[in-house]
């Protein structure tokens, strides 16, 4: 059996034949297709007589019933698919003239499964284009010289044939265009977290987990978990499922799952097309896993009357009931759905719970202030006790963003001791350099180290990369202070022009009011008040009263604050402020302490108390480095000036 390695070079190879209709981005377009075509066509060789016998009795029987053809035919193809087309890619290479038709041909001979993939893989455009540049017949006559027969290479060693092709392929994508990719080793730390307390549970024979990707791409994270299980526990299943609404990645990944041919995963239906947040099609699913890398800081505003009304009719019934971010950034959105997709623990019934890890910006972490879509999330995620950890990532680790990344690590089924805790990791420093940076890759880290951040996370211990707090510590109660309102009355003949001619019905009781109290200031507006509403001679409505009190009184600190009623003053908005209190504090002494030392005629009213969460990273882990002391400085610049006076001498000597 040849290397899996010799493989991958020979298809290398033959991209080479698409150089000048393709640039090397979109080599993929036609490569992944032809490797997933190849690999069926040698898989479906052995029973390829036989299924092509079944059909043409089955088609006069049932001609027009799918359904009932595929699966009679996948019995017999012994697979999860099959091709009831007489074409094979060797007699393919038979009819150069008609070769373009041919394949189409070939490719609607298979069970609808397939050709829904290739339907969005949207292959019948690369065929007329690589047809019309005279190519189509070389590179299909050179697939058909690459021995993919499950005999040559097994089900183990194509998953690693494709999964090396997607990867390479996203990096050609990524290092001029900027897609999407979450780059291995950041996959890897997130699995290693995933499953670090479940060696028992994975290593009893007949173990069958799950996980799920609500924006699985081209299938990276979910292939790389059964990875990670084929080498450290054989003795348990993964059965992986993923949605995406890109068609070229959601069309790979369901090829993947297909070339693997692992039996859970149906008609490779596990994999399934459309948008999360609007189109959830595994509604009546939980998992054991989850774990994403959703779009940064994408707007939601084409989804928003859906979430939006289901957030509002459904609320905690539905995915959206903790809160709705802001429109511009929906991860949050993406973290809800995830949730919802827990399993309950129920130890007896052989639930364990779930885990979930998430790849976001920093945004999620405190954007948003108290009451806000985004704090109610987070107040709703961490008085659940359902966030574990969140692990800063090394800057320039994408290929399409280098600003800095986090992983948060959600589960309803903490260890005893992390109960009420929240664990923080700093892995920034964790990287190594790349000789050739892709895109904005310009960081990696290595697996040493990788081994290193997991073993952090494991010892849930206090050091200078790791912080241990309590829930609580990231909540706050947001207060408004206020302040009496303090006016001054006094009428001026500019004012009271201004008054008259908005109410000039008004006239006499204003000529009364001037007579009585005169042009001179007033800082007393109560008693003010009381005197005017006794000389007025007619009955003046409410908004009268209020436009007589803003035209003819001013702001004045040394004022008599105006009473709202007999024990309260009226608050002054504009010198309304908001101090937040973390939750560990009392209120009312913090206030005491704070604030009135500062603003002795300062309240506060608890009726407008908001509780905000947020997770301020950096500053927990924030090493303050003194300034240089000047003398050391003076020094410094004094030897670059004689050094540059010395190079002035020499040039003009």
């Amino acid at each position: 059996m040849a290397n899996h390695n010799d493989h991958i070079n020979l298809i290398w190879q033959i991209a080479d034949l698409l150089r000048g209709p393709y640039r090397p981005p979109q080599y993929e377009r036609v490569m992944l297709p032809m490797t997933v075509l190849r690999r069926f066509d040698c898989v479906l060789a052995p029973t390829k007589e036989a299924v092509l016998k079944e059909y043409q009795q089955l088609d006069s029987k049932y001609h027009g019933q799918d359904g009932v053809i595929d699966s009679r035919l996948n019995k017999i193809s012994k697979q999860q698919f099959h091709n009831h087309s007489p074409l094979t890619f060797e007699r393919l290479k038979g009819a150069p003239d008609s070769i373009a038709k041919d394949l189409v041909s070939y490719i609607n001979g298979f069970s609808k499964n397939v050709r829904r993939i290739f339907e969005y893989f949207e292959f019948e455009k690369e065929i007329e284009r690589m047809n019309e540049a005279n190519i189509l017949y070389l590179v299909v006559s050179r697939f058909s010289t690459v021995d993919l027969h499950p005999n040559a290479v097994s089900n183990t060693d194509m998953g690693k044939i494709f999964e090396h092709l997607i990867r390479k392929f996203n990096e050609l994508a990524n290092e001029t265009a900027g897609d999407h990719f979450t780059p291995r080793e950041v996959i890897r730390l997130m699995v290693n977290l995933l499953f670090i307390n479940d060696d028992k549970l994975l290593t009893t024979p007949g173990t069958v987990r799950t996980m799920f990707d609500p924006a699985c791409g081209t299938g990276g994270m979910l292939a790389e978990a059964q990875a990670y299980l084929r080498e450290h526990h054989l003795e348990a299943k993964l059965y992986t499922y993923g949605q995406d609404y890109n068609k070229r990645a959601f069309a790979t990944a369901a090829s993947d799952m297909l070339i693997k041919e692992v039996a859970h995963n149906g008609l490779g239906e596990n994999i399934k097309f459309g948008d999360s947040l609007i189109e959830d099609q595994f509604k009546e699913n939980k998992f054991d896993y989850l774990l994403s890398n959703p779009p940064f800081g994408v707007d939601w505003k084409k989804q928003q009357s859906e979430i939006t009304r289901e957030n509002q009719k459904m609320g905690f019934a539905g995915r959206f009931g903790a809160g709705l971010p802001r429109v511009n950034d929906g991860a949050l959105l993406f973290l809800q759905h995830m949730i919802s997709k827990f399993e309950p623990v129920d130890e007896a019934n052989r639930k364990y719970g779930s885990r979930l890890a998430i790849v976001f910006s920093g945004s999620p972490l405190f954007t948003g202030g108290a009451g806000s879509g985004e704090s109610n999330i987070r107040r709703w995620i961490i008085e659940n006790d359902w966030l574990e950890a969140v692990v800063s990532l090394p800057e320039q680790m994408f290929y399409n963003t280098g600003i800095g990344t986090y992983v948060w690590i959600v589960t309803n089924r903490k260890e005893k001791r992390r109960k009420g805790k929240i664990q923080l990791l700093d892995a920034r420093d964790f990287f190594v350099p790349m000789r050739r940076s892709l895109g904005d890759k310009r960081r990696e880290i290595a697996e040493e180290q990788i081994v290193d951040i997991v073993q952090l996370y494991g010892r849930f211990e206090e050091t200078k990369h790791a912080k241990i707090f309590n829930n609580t510590d990231f909540g706050y109660t947001r207060v408004t202070v206020e302040r009496p309102l303090r006016l001054r009355y006094q009428m001026t003949l500019e004012d009271k022009s201004r008054f008259l001619d908005a109410c000039p019905h008004l006239l006499d009781d204003i000529q009364a009011i001037d007579k009585a109290l005169g042009r001179e200031p007033i800082m007393d507006w109560n008693k003010t008040d009381q005197r005017i509403r006794k000389i007025l001679r007619l009955k003046w409505k409410a908004t009268e009263h209020k436009l007589f009190r803003d035209v003819f009184t001013q702001r004045d600190p040394e004022a008599v604050p105006v009473l709202k009623s007999k024990n309260s003053y009226e608050p002054d908005s504009e010198l309304r402020d908001f101090e937040n209190i973390p939750l560990s504090e009392d209120v009312e002494k913090y206030f005491q302490r704070e604030v009135l030392p500062h603003v002795p005629d300062a309240w506060i009213d608890r009726s407008k108390d908001k509780v905000g969460y947020e997770i301020n990273f950096n500053s927990h882990f924030y090493v303050f480095l003194p300034p240089r002391k000047l003398e050391l400085i003076d020094k410094e610049l004094k030897e670059v000036e004689e050094e540059i006076l010395k190079l002035l001498k020499e040039v003009t000597e």
